[in-house]
């Protein structure tokens, strides 16, 4: 067999073979795989940004608890000229920022989740509304 002919044959093969494969993660059992619509649980929805907001309210209550003796205390330190008291400053001040930042996030999936909820539920009474009208209208043709 000569090269051309061994390599044509070689390219018919592996083209034969080679299917798109795209990268995700495996469909869970029972739900049709990529044939499934989009669907929104608004229970979970709901589930999750509950969360999201009790999690926000325990930070916004507990997330401070050291505050005023971490401040009182950097402060004394550094009254009496021990780098300690700075070093404690400092990491206040990180802890605020990054409790705002958290907070912040808490907030915003809680929010997000719930106006996806709000969202979804009025398009789909929008599309079951949209159904029924053809549906109608079927009737009176």
């Amino acid at each position: 067999m000569s090269f051309d002919k061994e390599w044509a044959s070689v390219r018919t093969t592996s083209t034969a073979e080679v299917g798109m494969r795209l990268n995700q993660v495996a469909p869970e059992p029972g739900t049709g795989g990529g044939n499934a619509d989009l669907g929104v649980d608004q229970d979970k929805l709901g589930a999750i940004g509950g969360a999201a907001y009790a999690l926000h309210g325990r930070l916004v209550k507990d997330g401070n608890h050291a505050r005023t003796s971490t401040t009182e205390a950097a402060t004394g330190l550094s009254s009496h000229g021990f780098l300690t008291g700075s070093a404690m400053s400092t990491v206040q001040e990180t802890w605020s920022s990054q409790l705002s930042t958290l907070l912040d996030a808490c907030a915003h999936i809680s929010n997000h989740l719930d106006y996806s909820a709000a969202s979804h539920a009025r398009e789909e009474a929008d599309i079951t509304a949209a159904l029924a009208v053809s549906a109608i209208n079927e009737y009176l043709k």
